[in-house]
């Protein structure tokens, strides 16, 4: 009965669950054939026509283009209509979610630490699963390298190097091709190649350069022996003591070279067998060519294989396949892989390292398939290799299939295309791989998550509860949302109220609970998520559209701005402005779809029927239209004001108007960073570096790309080779930015200084020499001068860089004016649009009453700093609270297992007595940062002391 009420209601004019982050609209589509409203809106509009009335309207031609204008956006409005609540699902996430984030954390570290060099790399592989849900992306790229450091065999060498490529995106850069060596040995094609562990090595910079001229030379070499050695053959048969007969040709040879080849040949040249007396041998029938005969006695001689043509190789790999000629073999695999550069001589070898069983030939016809990823998966043979199971089996028999493997193709494949067939198999073979309980969990629940988005609930069910089978608890909430999507609605929420009666209550909990309930239970739901999880953006974005179903607009924004003030996200912004719009605020509007884009430029609006582009086009005829001119001045307020969604929104604008502008891709990379943005930030910087006009510029940019990726004297090196072409302020800044992290030591401090007095030296923007005078004024501060970093602070300040305010408030705190620093931030607050950090540097200069009220205000706007919680927490400690100052501590970390509050957490609980959760909480963030001095300090003096109280 409950099915068949759920299956009328679905079969309703209602649109269909939002899918993924998109916000969607209650009427699921436009209308068909002639063209709906929204298509009738975007053609009148951008051809500039009066808009008609439809068959039901009396509507008129409006003569004035305001007026036409906001006809056509309140039809098109009409069309797609507001969000509803019941139309809002949160999203489940396709990560490993463990229920006690820090114990995994604390079992991960203890079990790395325990286990054999040889096993770490699959450690850090098991770690880079963990990480891969949390929102800091060096942490996944951090474990990524470690593995490929501690890697052994070829194969994992092959695949984390690829992976480590893919992450930074290279094939995205013009002129780099998919095999170019980018400098390091750990991403090197050629590096990759080489068998054995040498974790230390791995961390050198590449020898392609050298290795290249050292083959050259040998190559030389052993032409010129080959050569000696045919030459020595005619002319002194006596070295000759038999011959292989091939069809008419008789290609003479030494017994003993030919016997030293493998067992078998010297079974049958010195053996019990007739052959043995033969000085003839008839080797017609062996599928091998008379010249092919003649390099096996070259090489039985030589032991080399340079002076022979590929085809004549492959003739010899069969042959030591044949005749179990493993030296040979092992010489023809090697050559071969050498070979290997681009796709076509992949595809042209692959087939042939298969049926050769040539390990090293595969993994470098493997190596190009996965530096080329995603284009590679659309190639059919390709596909069909990695997706099939008998493509898989084939892989297997020689070696090459494995779950990190299939790990990191379904990955790619599920950025590329979450619903495809494709996605799906790769996962499916991931499963088929996976021999640890881990890492059933992440295939299975992998599987589930994209069933889910394809609709097909009852698979997605299976998938899910074989997760939870294989120990991962998280799934559940799959479970609960495929039962609801095939009507069951009741046993999805007795599923979700039995998750939180047994487990420590969470955040997503109540959120995944609240989607099965109505009313003040419903409400009362996500009001608790929020409190356990302010970062989940479901419950912010359900009651936004609640209120405007009440025709709280006002209400609505309100609410999605305390999610916007500290983690933006396309879906929210969508919500915005779609508010906006109902409100006629069209440049606020245009400012959310600005930015919008700008996070995920083919992101489509209202349920998915209307490009984000063309939104902007449509509403850009209704705000007033400015030059580049206007937009400078219009970045340089948003600047000072600390409104960077706004200044992301201007530089989308000016890009427009400029597209081929890479200053201002640069600029727009920065401020994505500021917010957090990472993977659109690397985005961004990529596009700044293909579009420069010049090798200078281009060499900048390459170097923020390589300082990003974790990647410090590399990009040193770049500004150096910048500078050396011509001096400019980007390339003396990256130099003194990076060597300021690199090397903290005065000296360094003080070249710092004057690489950031060349860059102020040169030509730039106000907004970007506001920055080096803040930059400059700091490491002043750092030397202990702060009469100059005063000057320094109030230059930036003079031409308009806001955030100089929080500096200059330090300097007058370490000279002791504390009301004159407590004035510089409250100056900063003032003029700031998104202030928490302001608030928070507010409460060091301040008396404790005071600092409590602005940390609780700093909290409020931005859950995600973690400084409140430890200030409150110290307090708390130091009043004797100790209980609800480890509660304090673990509120921040139910949601961002954050390194400084893991440490002291484990000093709190260390000063009380527990050691067990001390050790614990030492090692989870010795798990995020292994060579975090204080924490290892403690981590020992704890261990120590756990040691003498156990009993003698």
């Amino acid at each position: 009965m409950q099915h068949n009420i759920f299956t009328t209601m679905r079969s309703l004019k209602m649109m269909e669950g939002c899918k993924g982050t998109q916000v969607y609209a209650l009427n699921q589509s436009i209308d068909g054939g002639g063209g709906g409203v929204g298509e009738k809106f975007l053609q009148n509009l951008l051809s500039k026509n009066s808009i008609r009335s439809r068959s039901n309207s009396n509507f008129q031609a409006v003569q004035s283009k305001d007026e036409v204008n906001s006809v056509v956006l309140a039809e098109a409005f009409a069309s797609y209509g507001l969000p509803k609540t019941d139309q809002l699902e949160p999203q489940i996430e396709f990560c490993l979610k463990p229920m006690n984030f820090v114990e995994t954390l604390a079992d991960v570290y203890r079990r790395m630490e325990g286990c054999a060099q040889f096993d770490k790399s699959r450690m850090y592989l098991e770690q880079c699963a963990i990480f891969r849900g949390l929102p800091d992306p060096k942490l996944f790229r951090r474990c990524l390298m470690s593995a490929r450091l501690h890697a052994v065999d070829v194969h994992s060498k092959v695949v984390l190097s690829a992976w480590l490529r893919f992450e930074r995106r290279e094939d995205e850069l013009i002129g780099v091709s998919a095999m170019d060596c980018c400098g390091r040995s750990m991403e090197c094609p050629g590096s990759a190649l080489l068998a054995g562990y040498n974790p230390e090595s791995a961390t050198d910079p590449c020898m392609c350069d050298r290795g290249m001229r050292k083959d050259e030379d040998t190559e030389i070499y052993m032409d010129e022996e080959c050569s000696t050695s045919l030459s020595r053959g005619d002319e002194e048969d006596e070295d000759f003591d038999m011959s292989f007969c091939i069809g008419d040709d008789e290609i003479r040879c030494r017994r003993f070279n030919i016997a030293s080849l493998s067992r078998p040949f010297e079974a049958m040249l010195y053996g019990s067998f007739i052959d043995s007396r033969r000085e003839k041998i008839n080797f017609s029938k062996n599928e091998i060519s008379a010249k092919g005969m003649k390099a096996a006695e070259m090489f039985s001689r030589t032991k080399s294989m340079d002076s022979f043509d590929p085809d004549i190789v492959l003739e010899l790999l069969s042959l030591a396949n044949k005749f179990c000629c493993d030296g040979m073999k092992s010489v023809c695999d090697a050559y071969l892989a050498s070979l290997v550069f681009d796709m076509d001589t992949a595809m042209l070898l692959f087939e042939y390292g298969l049926e050769g069983n040539a390990y090293l030939l595969v993994a470098a016809c493997l190596q190009v398939f996965l530096r080329e990823l995603p284009n590679s998966m659309h190639n059919p043979n390709v596909s069909r290799l990695f997706c099939s199971s008998e493509g898989k089996d084939r892989l297997a028999y020689i070696g090459h299939a494995s779950f990190l493997l299939y790990y990191f193709l379904s990955q790619s494949a599920m950025e590329d295309d979450l619903k495809s067939n494709t996605t799906v198999m790769l996962l499916e073979r991931m499963g088929e791989c996976a021999s640890e309980s881990w890492q059933k969990q992440l295939a299975f629940h992998q599987l589930g998550c994209v069933m889910l988005e394809r609709k097909e609930y009852k698979d997605a069910q299976k998938w899910f509860e074989a997760a939870v089978e294989a120990g991962h608890v998280y799934s559940l909430v799959g479970i609960a949302r495929s039962k609801y999507k095939r009507g069951h609605m009741y046993k999805a929420y007795k599923l979700m109220n039995s998750l939180v009666s047994d487990y420590t209550p969470s955040g997503w909990m109540y959120q995944e609970r609240s989607m099965y309930c109505q009313g003040k239970e419903k409400t009362m739901d996500l009001s608790t998520a929020t409190e356990l999880d302010p970062t989940l953006s479901y419950p912010y974005k359900y009651r936004a559209v609640s209120m405007a179903e009440e025709n709280r607009l006002g209400r609505a924004i309100s609410e999605i701005n305390r999610i916007l003030g500290f983690k933006i996200s396309p879906d929210c912004l969508e919500l915005r402005a779609w508010f906006l719009i109902v409100l006629e605020d069209y440049e606020g509007a245009l400012r959310d779809a600005r930015a919008l884009l700008t996070l995920n430029p083919r992101y489509m609006m209202f349920h998915g029927k209307l490009q984000g582009a063309h939104l902007v086009e449509i509403l850009s005829h209704n705000v007033q239209p400015c030059s580049q001119a206007d937009c400078w001045m219009q970045l340089y307020d948003r600047w000072s004001s600390v409104d960077d969604i706004g200044s992301l929104a201007v530089v989308h604008h000016m890009l427009a108007n400029d597209p081929g502008k890479s200053l201002l891709r640069f600029r727009q990379s920065l401020l994505l960073l500021r917010l957090n943005s990472h993977k659109a930030a690397m985005r961004s910087l990529r596009e700044a570096r293909n579009q420069a006009t010049s090798e200078h510029e281009r060499l900048v940019y390459e170097g923020w790309i390589l300082y990003d990726t974790g990647y410090r004297e590399e990009a040193i090196a770049k500004a150096e080779e910048s500078i050396s072409i011509q001096r400019s302020f980007e390339a003396f800044f990256l130099k003194a930015y990076v060597l300021s992290e690199t090397s903290p030591d005065s000296e360094s401090s003080l070249y710092v200084i004057q690489l950031l007095e060349e860059a102020l030296r040169c030509p730039s923007d106000g907004l970007r020499k506001g920055q080096a005078l803040s930059n400059l004024a700091s490491v002043y501060v750092d030397v202990d001068k702060l009469d100059n970093a005063i000057d320094c602070y109030t230059n930036a300040l003079n031409i308009k860089h806001t955030r100089a305010h929080q500096g200059l408030a330090r300097v007058y705190h370490l000279k002791d004016q504390r009301k004159l620093a407590y004035d510089e931030m409250t100056k900063l607050i003032e003029k700031a649009k998104y202030n928490a950090s302001a608030y928070e540097k507010r409460s060091e200069y301040c008396d404790r009453e005071m600092a409590k009220s602005d940390l609780g205000m700093a909290t409020k706007l931005d859950p995600l700093r973690t400084y409140p919680y430890r200030y409150r927490a110290a307090v708390l400690m130091d009043d004797h609270k100790e209980t609800e100052a480890i509660a304090e501590l673990t509120k921040a970390i139910s949601f961002k297992p954050d390194l400084q509050v893991l440490h002291l957490r484990a000093a709190f609980h260390d000063s009380m007595g527990d050691l067990t959760s001390a050790i614990r909480d030492c090692e989870a963030a010795l798990c995020l940062e292994s060579r975090h001095a204080d924490t290892l300090e403690l981590y020992q003096k704890v261990q120590q002391r756990a040691k003498e109280q156990l009993p003698t």
